[in-house]
């Protein structure tokens, strides 16, 4: 499963240098509104809520943001809908965004904007079902914990695949298993830095320096509109296009 999380390890990495903290702040608050939304207040009842918050916490957000995310859900987070977007950059490449807005028009209106001008196009909704399969993708900060012994005990509670890097373990595991192992590691009092949902591409695709670099670059500025939650894709990000975009 090698290449499926350094997208969100550039994130990461240009999220810091570029200041850019704020609007990663506001895609969790407005994660946190529709969870409350949907839920309820009460994080003990609320699944999507206690993942909200904990994704929160790992991003380094203030409790005060936090509280006043959830307090503010009735009013700011009733008109927010969840939509999805399918389509492709140029040289084929899929992109799958996730997005959370108040305005349905709009929100369409400047995804096909951004795709269009660059080169891309949006497609139909299903039509990357073949590309990315829905699984569930805890990262967990590897600190003094024994990496055989974990894994072990992270096989046992249903994860199918590890990465690991100099920081980080990246568990992978289906939908239906993400609450059990997401138990597993509240039970063995491990607290991941980051939990969710992701579109995890079946397969990847190589592109030349200069044409991943172009495709980066459409993917930032579709970053940049604050409806925009996750943008998922099949490109393979090599060491070479790492640093290059670093």
């Amino acid at each position: 499963m090698s290449g499926h999380n350094k997208w969100s390890t550039i994130k990461h990495k240009k999220g810091a240098t570029d200041a850019k903290r704020s609007k990663i702040f506001s895609r969790i608050a407005k994660e946190i509104q529709i969870a409350v939304k949907e839920g309820g207040a009460d994080e003990a009842n609320n699944a999507r809520l206690r993942l909200a918050i904990q994704n929160g916490k790992g991003a380094n957000m203030p409790k005060d943001n936090i509280q006043r995310a959830i307090s503010s859900a009735n009013k700011d987070g009733a008109s927010l809908q969840e939509v999805t977007f399918e389509g492709y950059a140029p040289f084929a490449i899929a992109l799958f965004i996730e997005c959370l807005t108040d305005n349905n028009n709009r929100t369409v209106s400047s995804v096909r904007s951004m795709l269009t001008k660059k080169g891309g196009s949006l497609g139909t909704n299903g039509s990357l079902n073949f590309v990315f399969s829905r699984k569930g993708v805890i990262t967990i900060p590897k600190g003094t914990i024994n990496p055989d012994d974990f894994e072990l005990e992270m096989i046992d509670a249903g994860v199918e695949e590890i990465e690991t890097n100099e920081e980080n373990f990246e568990l992978y595991c289906s939908v239906e298993e993400f609450a059990s192992v997401r138990k597993r590691l509240e039970e063995m009092g491990i607290e991941a830095e980051n939990a969710e949902l992701r579109r995890v591409p079946n397969e990847l695709k190589s592109l030349p320096l200069n044409d991943a670099l172009r495709v980066l670059r459409i993917i930032d500025a579709l970053e940049e509109d604050d409806d925009v939650q996750n943008i998922y894709h099949n490109l393979e990000l090599t060491e070479e296009i790492m640093e290059a975009w670093a």
